[in-house]
């Protein structure tokens, strides 16, 4: 499932527009959001994509740290979990107080 940043409401992976304000979910969606809040942050230097103990084989693949200019887009493409992809972005610091 995604979650739209705008409005909270949820949707199938497989959706690219929030059935109720209509936002573009590659876009609006709150894992991009987040995304796009580390790519900005001057402090994160890397980006890992976790995965629950129980993900599919396409995320388990996926699994890792990256540069934060090459982390993978999310829900993975070929998910095949139930409930949908369930991976998220953890922040890799440079430095932890200002």
């Amino acid at each position: 499932m995604q979650t739209c940043s705008r409005c909270n409401t949820q949707s199938p992976d497989s959706a690219t527009q929030c059935p109720n304000c209509k936002a573009d979910l590659p876009e609006f969606s709150t894992v991009r959001a987040a995304l796009k809040n580390f790519q900005s942050n001057t402090r994160v230097r890397h980006i890992i994509l976790a995965i629950d103990d129980d993900a599919c084989p396409a995320c388990h693949n996926l699994q890792g740290a990256y540069p934060k200019d090459k982390a993978p887009l999310l829900p993975v493409e070929g998910c095949s979990h139930p409930q949908g992809c369930r991976c998220f972005y953890q922040p890799v610091l440079s430095e932890i107080y200002p």
